[in-house]
C-alpha cells in the first residue's frame, strides 16, 4: 500500500460515521475530492496524502503527533498548517477567523494549495444548501485569499472566481436569472 493509500484509510476510519452537514454524504467524500483535486496539480505524494488527512485533527480525535508517527513529519507539517488553531475561548467568530488566517498566512505553498483545494469543495455546497451562511462564508474567504496567494496559481484562480462570482450574483441577481 502506498502512502496516499494508508493515509486514505486512515482518514476514513478517523471519519467513520459523520457526515457532510447539507447533503448526509459520508464526510470522506471531502478530503477525498480535496486529494483529488491537489493530484491533479501535483504528483506529491505527500501534500496528496496530507489533502486527505486535511480534516483529521480539527474533527476527529487523532493529533498531530499521530499523524507525525504514522506519515511522517512532512505530511503532520501539511495538516497542521491547514488545521484551525482557534478555539471558542478566542471569541466571537470574526476573531476566531482572523487567527485562523494568521495561521494560514505562515504556512508553506504545499499547506496554502491544500486549503485553496478545500474553499474549492467546500463553497459549491455552502452557496447551494446555506445562503445565509454563504454570505458569511465567502467574505471570510475573501480576506483569507489575502494570504493563500503563494499557493497553486491554478487553484487560487478557481477560488477567487467562486468568491467574485458570488459576489456578483449577491449585488446583481437580476443578471444571473
Amino acid at each position: 500500500m502506498n502512502l496516499y493509500e494508508e493515509a486514505r484509510n486512515f482518514a476514513d476510519q478517523a471519519h467513520a460515521g459523520q457526515v457532510r452537514k447539507y447533503t448526509g454524504a459520508p464526510y470522506i467524500t471531502h478530503p477525498i475530492v480535496v486529494a483529488g483535486t491537489i493530484a491533479s496539480i501535483t504528483d506529491d505524494i505527500e501534500m496528496i496524502a496530507a489533502a486527505v488527512l486535511h480534516d483529521v485533527v480539527e474533527d476527529c480525535e487523532v493529533s498531530l503527533p499521530e499523524i507525525e508517527n504514522r506519515f511522517g513529519h512532512r505530511v503532520s507539517q501539511f495538516v497542521s498548517e491547514v488545521t484551525d488553531v482557534s478555539t471558542l475561548e478566542d471569541g466571537n467568530r470574526a476573531a476566531r477567523k482572523a487567527l485562523d488566517r494568521q495561521h494560514l498566512a505562515q504556512a508553506s505553498a504545499e499547506g496554502k494549495t491544500i486549503k485553496l483545494a478545500d474553499l474549492i469543495d467546500n463553497s459549491p455546497q455552502i452557496i447551494q444548501y446555506d445562503s445565509k451562511f454563504a454570505k458569511v462564508y465567502l467574505k471570510e474567504n475573501a480576506a483569507l485569499l489575502k494570504v493563500l496567494t503563494e499557493g497553486d496559481s491554478r487553484l487560487f484562480n478557481k477560488a477567487n472566481d467562486i468568491v467574485v462570482e458570488y459576489q456578483l450574483r449577491s449585488q446583481h441577481p437580476q443578471f444571473f436569472k
